[in-house]
């Protein structure tokens, strides 16, 4: 029983988990980043803005799947969104990110 619960915890579910969701997809590099290429339908919201806009992320309703460049500004940006309240998970770097919804979509 204890290990069944230990490997309940250890696993961390994966972007794929969570795009069932339905989650936004909140890019949070610079704007400059994000002229540059995003993920088709993201917002965008940069991580030195986030904190004055939680609470329009909040009137989303709706899980919120972060991105960035590498993964580092979304973790801190998940870990920002998870402390108010909001369903939401690191999906690390936005071209990664982005083939992973490319493959969802085309199954």
């Amino acid at each position: 029983m204890i290990f069944r619960l230990f490997s309940k915890l250890l696993q961390r579910p994966s972007p794929v988990d969570f795009l069932g969701k339905k989650p936004v997809i909140l890019d949070v590099r610079s704007a400059s980043e994000y002229k540059a290429g995003h993920i088709s339908g993201s917002r965008h919201v940069p991580l030195d803005q986030l904190g004055k806009r939680l609470g329009e992320v909040k009137k989303w309703n709706r899980p919120v799947l972060t991105c960035c460049a590498s993964g580092r500004r979304s973790g801190i940006a998940a870990g920002m969104l998870r402390n108010a309240g909001v369903e939401v998970m690191n999906g690390g770097g936005w071209r990664q990110l982005d083939r992973i919804i490319q493959q969802q979509n085309s199954q």
